[in-house]
């Protein structure tokens, strides 16, 4: 009885560790690099797409401030942001 369970114990060590080293060595066929390759661009992506939506967010809410101060007829200046003379210029003959 005593080595029909060291038997099955053997059994399942030695199916676990096949197991795992059967799916290292598909990470290292073609299919294997392509399918990682595809989940790092996907996340890449993803983190591209969630930084210009918080930039977007950013500047609506930006833009926002400034619709509201002209509304109020409050001057301001933005020492981040100057915008230089020439710029205004133009801005101003539209």
């Amino acid at each position: 009885m005593r080595r029909l369970l060291w038997l099955g114990v053997g059994l399942a060590v030695g199916a676990l560790v096949v197991r795992k080293v059967t799916q290292k060595a598909q990470s290292y066929t073609p299919g294997g690099i392509a399918a990682s390759l595809s989940e790092s661009a996907g996340g890449l992506v993803e983190s591209v797409r969630s930084f210009v939506d918080d930039v977007r967010e950013g500047m609506a809410e930006r833009e926002q401030q400034i619709h509201e101060a002209i509304e109020a007829g409050v001057h301001f200046e933005d020492d981040e942001f100057a915008v230089d003379d020439e710029l205004m210029t133009r801005e101003g003959n539209r």
